[in-house]
C-alpha cells in the first residue's frame, strides 16, 4: 500500500501521540512559547529532534535557524535532516536517525515543493507510522502544517465570497487525514477559501490557524490552542446542503447549516464529539 492509500484510510487514532499544527510566524525571538512547548513534547533536554527544511528554498539556512532555537533551549542532540532531492529519502542513516527520535519539526516554505520531495518515499512512510504508534511528537509550521490533512489545500486567493475556484486542492502527507488546515488563516483572509475547501470535503473538519498560533492535537481526543492568535474550526457535521457540486468553478457556493467555532490559547475541542470543552470554572459559574 502506497502511503497516499494509508493516508485516505488511517486516523489519528495514538492516545500518546503529539502533533503541533503551526499558522507559521511563530516567536522565535521572545517567549518562544509554541517552539517551547513543542521542545518538552519531545522530551526537553534529553530530546532527540529531526528538523526537515525541505519545504523551503534555503534549507540550510532555515535548518540551521531552528538548531541554534532548539540548542539554545537545552537539546543536545538535533538533526537537519537536508532533504533536496526524493532518493535522499531513501537513505538509511536518515531512517535510522528517525528510529531514535522523540520530536520531528517540519518548516514552512512551499508544500507542494515539501510533498513532491517526500510524499511516498521510505522516510514519510516512517515517520507516518511514528507518528500513529505515538512514539514521537511532530509539529509542522506554515507549509509544514499545510500537509498534515490527506486533502491538501495547495493554494488560491482570499477576500472573495467562497466558490471553488478559491481553492487548490492537492494530496497531503495525511498525518492528521480528518482535516483540511489552512495556515495564515485571519492574517492572510482565508476564511472564504477553507470554507470552499470545506464545501467540496464534507466528510473532513477544516482547521484554520492564524500565526504565532498551534493547533495541538493530542492523541484523538482533544485540540488544545498554544500562542496569540486564534484556531477557527469550520465543521460540516451538520450541513444540510451545498451546492458545491451543481455549480460552476466561478459561481458563488451555498453552504447551510455549517458549525463554526473560533478558539483562543487554552481553548479546547473534542474532535469525536466536535464540541468545545469548556474550562472548569466557566462550566460552574
Amino acid at each position: 500500500m502506497t502511503q497516499s492509500a494509508a493516508n485516505e484510510s488511517s486516523t489519528f487514532s495514538s492516545r500518546n501521540a503529539t502533533i503541533l499544527v503551526i499558522g507559521g510566524a511563530e516567536d522565535k525571538v521572545h517567549g518562544r512559547e509554541i517552539l517551547r512547548t513543542f521542545f518538552e513534547r519531545s522530551g526537553g533536554v534529553e530530546s532527540r529532534i529531526a528538523i526537515i527544511p525541505s519545504a523551503s528554498r534555503e534549507p540550510e539556512a532555515i535548518g540551521s535557524r531552528y538548531r541554534t532555537i532548539f540548542g539554545d533551549m537545552g537539546a543536545k542532540n538535533i538533526q537537519v535532516l537536508d532533504i533536496r532531492e526524493r532518493y535522499q529519502s531513501e537513505d538509511p542513516i536518515w531512517q535510522n536517525y528517525l528510529d531514535d527520535c522523540t520530536g520531528v519539526f517540519i518548516t514552512g516554505g512551499d508544500q507542494l515543493r515539501l510533498c513532491s520531495l517526500l510524499a511516498d518515499t521510505p522516510l514519510m512512510e516512517k515517520l507516518l507510522l511514528l507518528v500513529q504508534r505515538g512514539d514521537v511528537t511532530l509539529a509542522g509550521t506554515s507549509a509544514g502544517a499545510a500537509i498534515m490533512g490527506h486533502h491538501m489545500i495547495a493554494g488560491g486567493g482570499s477576500a472573495e465570497s467562497p466558490n471553488r475556484s478559491l481553492v487548490d486542492m492537492t494530496t497531503g502527507l495525511g498525518f492528521l487525514p480528518q482535516t483540511i488546515v489552512d495556515q495564515h488563516f485571519h492574517n492572510r483572509n482565508r476564511m472564504a477559501r477553507l470554507i470552499s475547501a470545506v464545501s467540496c470535503h464534507p466528510d473532513r473538519i477544516g482547521i484554520g490557524i492564524d500565526e504565532d498560533t498551534c493547533a495541538m492535537f493530542e492523541g484523538h481526543d482533544t485540540i488544545q490552542v498554544v500562542g496569540k492568535g486564534t484556531v477557527t474550526i469550520v465543521d460540516p457535521g451538520e450541513m444540510s446542503y451545498t451546492n458545491a457540486k451543481h455549480i460552476s468553478s466561478i459561481d458563488p457556493i451555498s453552504i447551510f447549516n455549517l458549525r463554526l467555532h473560533v478558539l483562543t490559547h487554552g481553548d479546547r475541542f473534542n474532535l469525536p464529539q466536535r464540541s468545545i470543552e469548556l474550562p472548569e470554572q466557566q462550566m460552574t459559574a
